[in-house]
């Protein structure tokens, strides 16, 4: 299914010369709204249309940084510098803790609102959730911007069951006496479920669940944790990732399973950059790089040229479906990146290393460094946990997988175990990377 097949099948150059025209209208609309990019471009040179050039030009432009947002909003609060609308057009505000716990602001006129539901609408059809669907929803309704995901399963018309993070019981039985067939939850939720309805004596098929989208972190494209979510409930995963500050779905992926499209088109202009350097990747395939988006019909809170620090690796295999565009998967974070003598790992690719050790662990693990920050000095020390009917690591087993992760991520790693069970399951989202060792003295001692 297409929710909106003229904006999801038009040509890539057709919807390029659209968005030429509409981001000259957004550029305007900054330059006399928006005291903040009217300082930060006019720092730059830029205090005009004509010095900010089309859409061609961007990449002349400065990138925009979350740390800039939280700083106005520090100096001029609640919304900083960042707003662009009258306070009184807002229909909506989200907020974020953010890495420092101050809530950062997020506001949403109505034409802002019925933006982000759209995109859900066409993210969410295109996954399979479809009219007069039951859906249950893992995420809360506020005060976090995932909340909006409820608006767009207004528009496709789904029967939604909010149920949201912390109570896993009721999203149980709300989905056995309901009857819900559809799930939107992180793929952390995902697994946590499974073994929540096996401590619980409930059959997991029994639940009669046919789809999930997984939204939040990245994880549902993963084979390994794809596998074990469809296996325990015979449903479909598909994945969805978006960034609250544009908008939610601004990928999913749809029946043909191949990695996520770009849903916000005439809304978003999407670029790929080389993470350190910050010039511009090409879409082609095999690509990799990190995303940066800029609003393109955006009212209370406009973002130009905004870094989401979300390293992805580009398909652009054509869709049998009629989509058009590049496709992406999501491998992780440039910020939760680590560097182990000069080789970039994200921690989530240690996950492709475990689908071929399976069942003997069960695919769960953490990174527990021996230092704080992103340099790391081999061997890496990797936690993994053993599968359920592998009482203690058969002989081999740790230099193998040592080895693996030495020949295909080129890091070297000391591999432990613990039994299964052994390690958290995130009602939420998953820690990959846990620094709460380097404040062991044990472990200090150690590295002296």
């Amino acid at each position: 299914m297409i929710y909106d097949p003229e904006a999801e099948t038009r040509p890539v150059a057709e919807q390029y010369e659209l968005d030429q025209a509409q981001y000259s209208r957004q550029m305007a609309y900054l330059l006399e709204n928006s005291a903040f990019y009217q300082q930060k471009l006019g720092e730059a040179g830029f205090d005009s249309p004509d010095a900010i050039g089309g859409l061609d030009e961007i990449a002349r432009l400065p990138f925009t940084e979350k740390d800039e947002i939280r700083a106005t909003q520090a100096s001029a609060p609640p919304f900083g510098a960042h707003l662009a609308a009258q306070e009184e057009e807002l229909r909506r505000v989200f907020s974020t803790s953010g890495t420092t716990g101050t809530p950062c602001y997020l506001g949403l006129t109505a034409n802002d609102l019925e933006m982000y539901a759209t995109n859900v609408a066409r993210g969410y059809t295109a996954a399979g959730f479809s009219r007069g669907q039951k859906v249950v929803v893992g995420f809360n309704a506020g005060p976090f911007v995932a909340g909006a995901v409820y608006y767009g399963f207004d528009k496709i018309g789904c029967s939604v069951i909010p149920v949201g993070t912390g109570n896993t019981e009721r999203m149980v039985t709300a989905i056995q006496k309901l009857g819900a067939t559809g799930i939107s939850c992180t793929p952390s939720y995902g697994l946590y479920l499974i073994d929540w309805c096996h401590q619980h004596g409930i059959d997991t098929q029994s639940l009669g669940l046919k789809n999930m989208i997984t939204a939040g972190e990245p994880g549902g494209g993963d084979p390994l944790v794809r596998g074990k979510i469809q296996e325990a409930f015979g449903c479909v995963v598909r994945e969805s990732m978006g960034i609250g500050d544009i908008t939610l779905s601004a990928w999913a992926e749809d029946e043909d399973g191949r990695g996520m499209h770009f849903m916000p088109r005439g809304f978003v202009h999407v670029e790929l950059i080389e993470p350190a350097s910050g010039e511009p990747i090409p879409w082609e395939d095999g690509a990799e790089g990190e995303l940066v988006y800029t609003a393109l019909r955006r009212e209370a809170m406009p973002l130009l040229r905004f870094r989401s620090r979300d390293h992805v690796i580009v398909t652009m295999a054509e869709n049998p479906t009629g989509r058009t565009g590049p496709r992406i998967r999501c491998v992780g974070r440039t910020d939760d990146m680590l560097i182990v003598r000069g080789v970039n790992l994200f921690p989530t690719a240690i996950r492709s290393i475990l689908d071929h050790f399976t069942p003997k662990v069960s695919g769960m693990f953490q990174v527990r460094p021996r230092s704080r920050g992103v340099l790391q000095t081999p061997p890496l020390p990797v936690v993994i946990e053993l599968g359920k009917d592998t009482p203690e690591a058969p002989a081999g087993l740790r230099q193998q997988m040592a080895d693996e992760i030495r020949s295909r991520l080129l890091v070297t790693t000391d591999v432990s175990f613990v039994p299964h069970g052994t390690l958290p399951r995130e009602t939420y989202k998953s820690k990959l990377v846990d620094y709460s060792h380097c404040d062991d003295p044990a472990v200090a001692k150690m590295e002296e």
